[in-house]
């Protein structure tokens, strides 16, 4: 069977879709889509991607919300220290053992991000 080799996007309406890219970029060092050639897409590193359905009465994410993302990052501690100096909130902090460390934040239009760093 044919396999996809991952995510090649994640696609989601904004109310300020530029300013909502600019904050991921700022934030999360995650390029914007490309408009030209010269621009630079975001590339993911090589690792683990969860593809989840959960069941529509989850209450792990906002019911108000139709998705959350979930980031890996290779350093936790470091990128939480980088977003309470942006004044970001931060929540939902847990260890999963085998699994990892987890920390939740939202971006401004309050979309939720789960940010993930696996175990080594």
């Amino acid at each position: 069977m044919e396999k996809v080799d991952g995510i090649g996007g994640l696609f989601f309406r904004a109310k300020d879709p530029k300013a909502l890219a600019n904050w991921y970029e700022t934030h999360l060092g995650i390029n914007p889509a490309p408009t030209t050639m010269e621009m630079i897409p975001w590339t993911s590193g090589e690792g683990v991607t969860v593809f989840a359905p959960f069941d529509h009465n989850t209450d792990y994410f906002p019911a108000d919300r139709q998705v959350m993302f979930n980031f890996r990052v290779r350093d936790l501690d470091k990128m939480l220290a980088q977003l309470k100096d942006a004044k970001i909130e931060i929540s939902h902090e847990h260890d999963m053992e085998g699994v990892g460390r987890f920390a939740r934040i939202h971006d401004p239009e309050g979309n939720p991000i789960e940010l993930w760093e696996p175990s080594a």
